[in-house]
């Protein structure tokens, strides 16, 4: 790759890593949200899922019009209210108010993603994607090992408003650059007299099962990841009686785990076959989960990281295989608009679990959370119903 195509790649890293982080760092931040706020663990669930559903219910919009202008404009516009969007979130008076910034922040953040891997597909070769989506996916790990953490010792150091300003001043610097270096890219902006229908993409996949079937395996997956997430700082605090102090921890040692298992997992799967190792992983993913969910009061730091961290390599593990085994399912020439709805699912997917498991758990008197255990039960099904759909999701070559 040339010094210009590297350079394009670490301005999309560092606009993921700050997407990454803004969506990453309301997780651990429960405990001092609901103290802030005084509200309940399910108000505080509300507020992971506002970011996701609208995330996902913008980012299925934009899928039908985006692709007619340049992507250095749409990218910088959706940058720009997402920023917007993180700064509300830093000032929110009250928990509406944080509510609404979080909505805001999704409109604008589920189109980034969308845009940040379609301007790698359109400015890298194939011969040279897999380096370039490397340097890409590594924002997420880098979110988990040095953001998160970071950003929770500022939180629970200075205050709650300090990670939200953390991620507000890196991605104004990044919008600088953006603006300087990022060339116009308007090469995939058709000059044809016949415009294709934006509605093709679905009327595409819903006439391909496999498709359909890939879309649900998505969901599925994400549900049952992310309806045990927003509870899991408040219950470890409350019910567990871990340090919020060490909250940060658990992301630490668990996104590390992450970045040295996954390429890992990635060639065993391509060696093996990546559904048994999906399956694989998906099994064993069920034991951290039921183990997670039923902790008890007194458990001591070193089991809670030794759990957390098997949940991370485990569900690290099924998603790489799962996102494999998805991708296959069309061909170059759909891909796009594909991916594109898979995402938006995912995000819609992801939310839903967070507003739904924010339901299962309600507060006791003593102020420990009831049901937790019942959420994980549920997730435990719904990867089980994951790994079973996962068997007919074919490649498009088989």
């Amino acid at each position: 790759m040339t010094k210009d195509q590297k350079l394009i790649l670490y301005l999309l890293a560092c606009v993921q890593f700050t997407n990454i982080m803004d969506f990453m760092i309301m997780m651990p931040m429960g405990p001092i949200l609901m103290k802030a706020f005084s509200i309940t663990a399910r108000e505080y669930s509300f507020l992971v899922s506002a970011y996701s559903i609208s995330a996902g219910v913008c980012g299925f919009i934009a899928a039908f019009f985006v692709d007619k202008f340049d992507r250095k404009n749409v990218l910088t516009i959706a940058y720009v209210g997402f920023l917007i969007g993180t700064f509300a979130c830093a000032i929110a008076p009250t928990y509406t108010m944080l509510m609404l910034a979080r909505i805001v922040a999704g409109v604008f953040g589920g189109v980034l993603g969308s845009q940040v891997i379609a301007i790698v597909g359109d400015t890298i070769s194939y011969e040279h994607r897999a380096e370039g989506m490397a340097i890409i996916m590594a924002a997420f790990s880098t979110a988990s090992v040095l953001g998160v953490p970071l950003g929770m010792y500022l939180a629970s150091k200075i205050s709650w408003h300090i990670p939200f300003y953390f991620v507000v001043v890196i991605g104004f610097v990044n919008l600088l650059l953006i603006y300087r270096y990022l060339p116009s890219l308007r090469s995939h902006i058709s000059t044809s007299l016949i415009k294709p229908s934006p509605f093709a993409v679905l009327t595409n996949i819903s006439k391909d099962a496999n498709q359909m079937r890939a879309l649900a395996l998505s969901v599925i997956i994400m549900f049952g990841h992310f309806c045990t997430i927003p509870s899991l700082s408040p219950y470890l605090t409350l019910n567990v009686g871990m340090s919020v102090d060490n909250i940060s921890l658990i992301y630490l040692v668990g996104g590390a785990i992450t970045i040295f298992s996954a390429r890992i997992v990635g060639r065993i799967a391509d060696q093996k076959g990546k559904y048994l190792i999906f399956a694989t992983c998906g099994i064993l993913f069920l034991i951290p989960v039921y183990l997670m969910t039923n902790l008890h009061a007194g458990a001591s730091l070193s089991m809670i990281l030794f759990i957390t961290s098997m949940f991370f390599l485990f569900a690290n593990g099924r998603t790489i295989t799962m996102q494999a085994m998805v991708s296959g399912v069309v061909n170059n020439e759909q891909r796009g608009g594909f991916t594109s709805i898979n995402s938006s699912m995912i995000q819609l997917g992801s939310g839903a679990a967070s507003f739904v498991g924010g339901l299962m758990v309600e507060k006791a008197a003593n102020g420990t959370l009831l049901h937790y255990e019942l959420v994980g039960y549920m997730s435990m099904f719904f990867m089980i119903l994951g790994i079973i759909l996962a068997k007919y999701v074919k490649p498009v070559s088989a």
